[in-house]
C-alpha cells in the first residue's frame, strides 16, 4: 500500500503572537471533563506568556482505576484549527506516564525527563503555528529526518491516536455552548515505527501498535515493533 508521506508546513507567523486566552466556559468544560473521566488534578503546569496559545498542563493524580499519572492539555482549543469542511476544528491531546515519572522542577530541567511535557506543548502550538490542524492517525516526526527527543531516549516522532484507557463519551468535551473538543492521545514512537506510517501508511502502524499492545500509557523503556 502507499505510505502517508511527509508532509512539510511554513510558519505562518512572524515572531511571537501573545495569545488571548482561553473562554471561560471552554475551561471550565475542560476542568469538568478531566475530574468526571480522569480523577482529581495533582497540579497544573501554566504558561505566563505563552505563542498563539497558552499551553497548561493538567497533571491527574493516580487512582485505583487508573494507577498512573495522566497528563492533559489545556489551551490548545483556545483557536480553532485550519481544518477541511466537516472536520472538528477544536482538539487538546493527553498522554499518560508511570507513577515514577519524576515531575518535581529539579528533575524537568533534565530533557531526558521534560520531553513528554515539551512534546504535548509543542503539538498543542503546531497547528496554529503553521495553519493546520492535527487529528487521529496523525504523525508529527521529531525534524526530518526524525531525531531522539533528548540524549538517551529512544523516542524520536508520535502518532495521534484515540484514547484507549477510557469509556468512548470520554473523548469529547463538550462547552455549555456545545462547543465540541476532541481529546487524543499522544504515542511516542521510534523512528523506524515513523519510518513505517510514512512509507507504508496508517494500517502498517495500526498493525504495530496492536503487535506491541501500545496505548496512551508511555512505556519508556519499550522495544521498536517495527
Amino acid at each position: 500500500m502507499n505510505g502517508d508521506g511527509l508532509l512539510r508546513h511554513q510558519s505562518h507567523h512572524d515572531g511571537f503572537v501573545p495569545a488571548q486566552g482561553a473562554r471561560q466556559e471552554i475551561a471550565e468544560a475542560i476542568d469538568g471533563h478531566i475530574a468526571e473521566y480522569f480523577g482529581p488534578v495533582e497540579f497544573v503546569y501554566h504558561e505566563m506568556l505563552s505563542h498563539l496559545v497558552a499551553v497548561h498542563i493538567y497533571v491527574v493524580e493516580p487512582t485505583g482505576h487508573r494507577p498512573y499519572r495522566t497528563l492533559i492539555t489545556s489551551g490548545m482549543s483556545e483557536l480553532p484549527m485550519t481544518v477541511p469542511d466537516g472536520v472538528n476544528p477544536y482538539a487538546e491531546l493527553m498522554l499518560c506516564l508511570p507513577t515514577d515519572w519524576p515531575l518535581d522542577q529539579e528533575s524537568l530541567s533534565d530533557p531526558a525527563v521534560y520531553w513528554p511535557i515539551r512534546v504535548l506543548k509543542e503539538i498543542a502550538r503546531l497547528p496554529h503555528e503553521y495553519g493546520t490542524w492535527i487529528g487521529e492517525w496523525h504523525s508529527v516526526p521529531n525534524g526530518d529526518p526524525a531525531q531522539p527527543y533528548a540524549p538517551g531516549v529512544p523516542f524520536a516522532g508520535c502518532v495521534i491516536t484515540p484514547m484507549l484507557r477510557v469509556p468512548a463519551e470520554a473523548r469529547t468535551i463538550v462547552a455549555p455552548d456545545d462547543t465540541e473538543i476532541n481529546l487524543l492521545a499522544v504515542i511516542p514512537l521510534h523512528a523506524d515505527e515513523v519510518a513505517v506510517k510514512v512509507a507504508r501508511g496508517t494500517d502498517a502502524l495500526i498493525e504495530i501498535l496492536d503487535r506491541g499492545h501500545i496505548s496512551e500509557l508511555l512505556d519508556p523503556a519499550r522495544p521498536s515493533f517495527a
